[in-house]
């Protein structure tokens, strides 16, 4: 048996930890540039805010129903998804971090009749703990599991945990769930099943094997047989390596020259290169984009990527970017204004899956490594940016953050003062 534990509308979760007025009333969390919603409370699904809708079409809503809005607070969340990790990490025999708000639990050396008093006791133990409201679905694979945990949130009367190991169980289940909403069911395929009359994931499971085959491919195949009970997608030990690494951000006013865009393609080269020596690979390719405003009528629209192929495999991020940079040379263009860029590292692989080239120089690569490594121990002890290239300079790229609550758990400057 899978579980899945998932943390209910996380982002405005943890702002609720820190602000318990806002329990009953419409919240929104915010994109980067306080742009677009990017977490709910359910008293904003109610009113009928969507997700990813942009903020300035919001402001009579907001206005109307008193909704309160957040800019996203990515070190706080981030911390407290650490520490809900932290109790399901020692409070289950195994799991996967599957994203910021879930994991997936391994429940198959579990005797059946104690996975429901475990659950429970987790639910209670992250909310007690961390603060945290969380749901947890478990049945016979992941992908019922995920099936598992949106009955759980749906249903108020499963309080938060939903057990799906019965034959009937999970067939009457199948026959009311959207084939849309099934895990791996993207919408490309969502509609093609449409079009064959398919709309439910228990008549998505009927249909021939050879035709899941031919019309998905393996893994429309894999996620048919999950549906059925079978395993098919095993539990990955740890966080499992990105096939790219992406970091960009829209900025909160729209920029012309090549300077002010130099530099934010530096420091966003400089942040994916940590990341990928964070995991602990090197890359071969680097995408980088620059985008105009998509909102702006009238405005003169220039959107263009640049791949560049490096010779050698490298997380090195001096090499990186100088890469991206010539890249932007390459594709900038005068007399645009620019809204949004953005650099990808792809190509990845582990490097300790890498043979060092004929007529690679040892010493130098040994330079390199300690390089890096001394720059991410600095930023690691005295903050992040606290040593930075000269090409990404010294002044942090502004970004509409009107709305921030504290960052309560990862700033001492921050953190709550209790008068007595």
């Amino acid at each position: 048996m899978f579980g899945l534990t998932d943390c209910n509308n996380f982002y405005v979760s943890c702002e609720r930890i820190f602000n318990p007025s806002l329990e009953g009333k419409p919240v929104v969390v915010l994109s980067n540039n306080d742009g677009c919603v990017i977490s709910r409370s359910s008293e904003a699904k109610t009113i009928g805010i969507k997700m990813g809708s942009p903020l300035f079409k919001l402001k009579e809503i907001i206005k109307d129903h008193g909704v309160i809005a957040y800019s996203s607070n990515f070190p706080l969340y981030g911390d407290i998804s650490a520490r809900v990790m932290e109790i399901l990490r020692i409070s289950t025999p195994a799991i996967e971090v599957y994203s910021i708000d879930e994991a997936f639990i391994d429940f198959r050396e579990v005797p059946d009749n104690e996975i429901s008093a475990i659950g429970h006791s987790l639910i209670k133990k992250i909310r007690k703990g961390v603060g945290i409201p969380v749901s947890i679905g478990v049945s016979k694979t992941k992908t019922l599991a995920k099936v598992a945990t949106k009955l759980s949130k749906q249903y108020p009367s499963t309080k938060g945990f939903c057990l799906m190991s019965k034959e009937s169980d999970i067939s009457r289940v199948l026959k009311k769930f959207p084939v849309e909403d099934v895990w791996g069911i993207g919408r490309a395929h969502s509609k093609m099943l449409a079009s064959y009359g398919v709309s439910t994931a228990y008549e998505f499971i009927l249909k021939d094997e050879k035709w899941i085959r031919a019309k998905m491919g393996i893994t429309g195949l894999r996620t048919w047989r999950e549906l059925q009970g079978e395993n098919c997608i095993s539990l990955e030990d740890g966080t499992p390596d990105k096939k790219q690494i992406c970091t960009s951000r829209s900025f909160a006013s729209d920029l012309s020259d090549f300077e002010d865009l130099y530099k934010a393609i530096a420091t966003f080269a400089s942040s994916s290169a940590e990341k990928l020596r964070k995991q602990k690979g090197v890359c071969r390719e680097i995408i980088i984009f620059i985008l105009t405003n998509p909102f702006k009528e009238f405005e003169l629209t220039h959107n263009q990527s640049a791949l560049i192929t490096l010779s050698e495999y490298t997380d090195n991020s001096l090499v990186i970017i100088s890469n991206a940079c010539s890249g932007l040379r390459a594709i900038f263009r005068e007399g645009y204004q620019y809204k949004k860029c953005g650099v990808i590292l792809s190509s990845i692989i582990r490097k300790t899956d890498l043979t060092p080239t004929l007529f690679a120089s040892i010493d130098e690569l040994s330079k390199a490594n300690s390089l890096m490594s001394v720059m991410d121990e600095i930023n690691s002890k005295y903050g992040n940016k606290s040593i930075v290239t000269a090409a990404a300079g010294i002044e942090k790229i502004k970004a509409n953050q009107n709305l921030l609550s504290k960052r309560y758990t990862t700033s001492w400057d921050d953190i709550i003062e209790v008068k007595v």
